[in-house]
């Protein structure tokens, strides 16, 4: 049979587990594998920075289900991307790095670039492996791919050696992977739907907290059904924006804090009780709160604050469970209680405060008022990419979602920098939606070079910066 070198193997394996987009700044020794994805019909997008390609990777995993891959050279290269994998980790995001090495058999010898790749990658990743031959790759390509998809989401890397990239084998001797279905969509326990369904009815003031769980698993359809067969108030973490639209009566965005403080029974729908929801503690929440807990991770159950009861597998099957179980129940919450008109009170309140900004002309303009024009020409279909502190936090609740996965930010990791590389994956995985960015001025400069990417693609996206 014929021969075929590594990058091939590589390419031809991204390929057949359904990777679809590859970002990088190639050099030596991965120039090959970028060259071969391209022949295998993998869109690659050379970067400037290898942090924006590895944000550029992750955004890619969460926008399709599968990972997208960043490719950088040996040493500092891997090193610049690290930032990437510790985000993906922390967002729950899959993609792969694929980092360049000299040749295996110059370990310890002090070659161009040499770093202990792998050790250095594996605190920030849930799989790391160096391929040690040529007729593996297609193994290790498949491992990469099903770490970074199953169970919680996250990053994998693979450490390439020259000699294994331009290496040849005879194709008889690979070791061929077939492609990694999608993760199975893992039930809860049945008794604990039910479970569930009894405290959320003994509420006086019930919450359901959207995340972007929920937006990565595809669960729009069945939160909506959920929502609106129990007419429950709901309240959607910056990134699960869209999951139900913001402009939904039901939508208790208007009055947050007071939300959070005042409900006495809690739904977390692939929401974690981290620092973007006040760890679950008082002052933030009440401190008899009763929480019931829906999240891919059980290692995240009863984390900060107690959950009295958990739902743990895939958020679309486990709200379909919750969906069916209603079927069975003649109960919806009341629109006409207090907790309803308390909460609408306080949304007016928060309105009236904020009134006076709006239509403020004066020079320079502050962040209510300038946004107010960003939302009047955004379309409702636009893929909103939020950077800065002060530009999120107002981005929030001026520029509305009306679609899953259409807003991205800085995350769980709170990360300044990742706005280019998530303008730019939105911009190829989506060309035919209008893609806007929101930047603060601190924050477009970890990333701002990205722009000649945007220009050198002709990406058609809009660039905001405060």
């Amino acid at each position: 049979m014929a021969e075929v070198d590594g990058a091939t193997l590589v390419a031809r394996n991204l390929k057949r587990q359904g990777v679809k987009f590859m970002f990088g700044i190639v050099g030596f020794p991965v120039g090959p594998i970028a060259a071969a994805a391209q022949k295998e019909g993998i869109t690659y997008v050379g970067m400037r920075n290898e942090q924006s390609a590895s944000y550029a990777a992750q955004a890619v995993g969460y926008l399709t289900g599968r990972p997208g891959v960043c490719l950088v050279v040996s040493g500092p290269g891997v090193v610049h991307a690290l930032a990437g994998l510790a985000n993906a980790q922390q967002n729950g995001w899959p993609m792969i790095l694929i980092g360049g090495a000299s040749e295996s058999w110059r370990n310890g010898m002090g070659a161009f670039q040499e770093e202990r790749q792998v050790l250095i990658a594996t605190p920030f990743c849930k799989f790391a492996h160096a391929v040690e031959h040529v007729h593996r790759i297609p193994f290790y390509v498949e491992m990469a791919v099903r770490n970074s998809i199953y169970g919680r989401p996250g990053a994998s890397y693979l450490d390439m050696p020259d000699d294994i990239i331009t290496g040849k084998i005879d194709e008889s001797r690979v070791d061929e992977a077939a492609r990694c279905p999608d993760p199975p969509r893992t039930q809860a326990m049945p008794e604990d739907v039910e479970r569930a369904l009894n405290v959320l009815r003994s509420a006086e003031r019930p919450l359901v907290i959207v995340g972007k769980g929920m937006a990565y698993s595809r669960a729009e359809d069945e939160v909506r059904a959920f929502i609106e067969r129990t007419k429950l108030p709901f309240l959607a973490s910056p990134m699960g924006k869209g999951v139900m639209p913001d402009n939904h009566p039901l939508s208790v965005g208007a009055a947050r804090s007071h939300a959070l403080q005042n409900a006495d029974v809690v739904l977390l729908m692939g929401a974690r009780l981290n620092w973007i929801m006040h760890f679950g503690l008082p002052p933030r929440f009440d401190k008899n709160v009763r929480i019931i807990q829906l999240d891919i991770a059980a290692e995240t159950i009863g984390q900060n604050a107690p959950t009295e009861v958990a739902l743990v597998g895939d958020g679309k099957a486990i709200v379909g469970q919750l969906n069916q179980a209603l079927g069975k129940r003649e109960w919806v919450y009341p629109k006409d209680t207090p907790w309803h008109a308390a909460i609408a009170e306080k949304a007016a309140a928060n309105a009236a405060q904020i009134a006076h900004q709006l239509v403020d002309d004066t020079t320079p303009a502050n962040y209510y008022r300038a946004l107010k024009d960003v939302a009047a020409w955004a379309p409702e279909d636009a893929i909103i990419i939020g950077e800065g502190a002060s530009t999120m936090d107002i981005g929030r609740t001026q520029l509305f979602n009306a679609k899953p996965r259409h807003r991205l930010d800085a995350g769980s990791y709170g990360t300044m920098g990742i706005g280019m590389g998530f303008v730019i994956a939105a911009a190829v995985v989506h060309p035919d939606k209008p893609i806007i960015s929101v930047s603060g001025d601190s924050a477009i400069g970890f990333s701002g070079m990205e722009m000649e990417t945007v220009c050198r693609y002709q990406l058609p996206v809009k660039i905001v910066v405060f």
